[in-house]
């Protein structure tokens, strides 16, 4: 009892300070701005941009061209000067790979053989800018990660030629399966699919297959078939770099790979040996012919950029960005087809809008500009922001900082606020500040292995020294019927790229505002300041922050 009640007199101690701190921060809030977020007109705009008029907002498909219109009509709606002199648009030139791989793919070993369904057990695309790409008689070597990382004393590719053959590689990093490697349960941008296709490259592999697990990608392969097996893949147009990918990429379901191991002599025993340090690559002793027939297609999206001056420091910028993009037309479930993408990310654009009126309503104008960034193509691997940063608008030097808006939860309001990455920059501590005025407070997010850090626009910012926030609701609700807070999860579980991402009469707006008017109060707290934020000393981007 005395433990409990030491508990509880702690507790209403922590409260009576968070809520003498918020009453000390209350009068930094602009209520004028926040009133004017509002769940009427940020509902309609949602349901405006997931509805099937837009077609899945798929780049370089009639849907890109309505939404990118809308958009730049609603920014000029909301009083918002053009963000790339005077055009809303900034165009990115871009390639459309449409790849149609063999339908069956046929495993060899020495004395036996088995086949491979493409779609449910593989799938398979390519990235050079070739009309029919082939492989014949490929070696396949087992990679274990596919990870060259010095810094932790991890090299899966030492002493292994890898020309002309295709490695096999595991999903993740060490440590999401020993917390004493790399950052334990937080993944690195070494467990990244992105980073697995990347050094595959770099190291000569002809081709490069991961294996699909569903608890450590954290999505499951029906976002590998929806995404890989039927959709265009879009790539920035790097002509300039014909070898930057291996000639074939692709992903092996769970199944597939256990499959491929017993074929080769082995079991699943393969995987726990390659968590372990040291690990050697295996020659598995199989191998397989693949062919890829590309359909490529040249054109231009677009971002489209629209700015918010600011009064004394309007050569310093604070940017806003959501992805317009989704994915498009695509294989139809019970009868739909259309992946409308309410969530993902309708949601985020709509935001953009709602931060445009409440800086326009805000009683004290900013100091600095605010610039609000539908960035394309963040589906098919971060492409628009990607360009943004390789050809900045606006300097990065004197860009202050990156808040990113992805996929907001439609589940309810709760206190906390899930940072993604935390412990990045000194944007976590204005999310604490701003999250103090509205007795909120912050942490990690819930699932630091899925590696949300490496996975939306803002990581591209990261890359080239830019303060940048990723986060959204966490899991402390303020509603107290679980039993209500269960059933919007349930019925929000299993849309995640898929064709029922659409607003349901389940969808709960009070926590999507309240996020929205942290990150308005974030981005306007910022906007008054002459300071910028920084890195922190373990971040892996502080080096080149203070180099920009």
């Amino acid at each position: 009892m005395r433990k409990q009640f030491k508990h509880i007199a702690l507790s209403m101690l922590m409260a009576s300070t968070l809520s003498v701190v918020a009453q000390k921060n209350q009068t930094t809030l602009d209520h004028n701005a926040l009133k004017s977020v509002t769940e009427k007109s940020y509902k309609a705009q949602i349901l405006k941009l997931s509805s099937d008029e837009f077609l899945g907002r798929k780049p370089f498909t009639k849907g890109d061209t309505l939404a990118t219109q809308y958009i730049a009509a609603e920014y000029k709606k909301l009083g918002l000067k053009p963000g790339n002199g005077k055009s809303y648009f900034q165009e990115v030139p871009m390639v459309e790979i449409t790849s149609t791989p063999n339908v069956l793919l046929t495993l060899k070993s020495d004395a036996n053989q088995m086949t491979l369904h493409n779609l449910s057990d593989y799938v398979v695309t390519s990235r050079r800018l070739q009309e029919h790409v082939e492989l014949k008689n490929t070696a396949l070597v087992f990679a274990g990660f596919g990870i060259v990382a010095p810094e932790y004393d991890w090299n899966d590719y030492k002493d292994l030629d890898v020309k002309g053959k295709t490695v096999v590689v595991m999903v993740n990093d060490p440590g999401h399966y020993d917390k004493t490697l790399f950052k334990g349960d937080t993944m690195t941008y070494y467990g990244r699919w992105t980073y697995k296709y990347e050094e595959a490259a770099r190291q000569g592999a002809a081709g490069v297959l991961i294996i699909h697990q569903t608890q450590a990608a954290s999505y499951g392969w029906n976002v590998i078939r929806t995404g890989w097996g039927n959709a265009p893949q879009m790539d920035l147009d790097n002509v300039s770099e014909p070898n930057k990918y291996a000639q074939v990429e692709g992903w092996l379901s769970t199944e597939s790979a256990s499959k491929l191991f017993k074929l080769a002599g082995y079991d699943d025993s393969l995987l726990d040996k390659a968590k372990q340090k040291g690990f050697k690559a295996i020659p598995l002793g199989i191998k397989t012919d693949f062919e890829v027939s590309n359909k490529i297609k040249k054109s231009k999206s677009n971002n489209v950029i629209a700015i918010l001056e600011g009064k004394s420091r309007k050569d310093e910028y604070i940017i806003y960005t959501a992805h317009w993009d989704h994915l498009g037309i695509g294989e139809a479930v019970n009868g739909d087809s259309i992946y409308n993408g309410a969530i993902d990310n309708a949601a985020g654009v709509a935001a953009l809008f709602e931060i445009a009126k409440a800086f326009k309503a805000a009683k004290k104008a900013p100091e600095r500009s605010i610039v609000f960034l539908a960035v394309t193509s963040e589906e098919d691997g971060l492409l628009g922001s990607d360009y943004y940063v390789r050809n900045p608008i606006y300097a990065l030097n004197k860009t202050v900082a990156n808040i990113n808006m992805d996929a907001f939860s439609a589940a309810g309001a709760t206190k906390d606020i899930s940072i993604v990455g935390k412990g990045q920059s000194d944007m976590d501590d204005y999310a604490e500040r701003s999250a103090l005025k509205f007795d909120r407070y912050t942490k990690a997010e819930g699932n630091p292995s899925s590696g949300g850090f490496y996975r939306s626009d803002h990581f591209n910012f990261a890359k080239v020294g830019v303060p940048a926030l990723y986060a959204g609701s966490g899991s402390d609700y303020i509603e107290q019927d679980t039993s209500l807070i269960a059933g919007r999860k349930k019925a929000l579980a299993g849309r995640y790229h898929a064709v029922n991402d659409e607003v349901i009469p389940e969808w709960n707006f009070d926590g999507m505002l309240a996020d929205i008017r942290l990150f308005f109060d974030i981005g306007y707290t910022l906007s008054q300041e002459a300071t910028f934020p920084k890195w922190k000393d373990k971040s892996e981007f502080k080096e080149i922050g203070e180099k920009r």
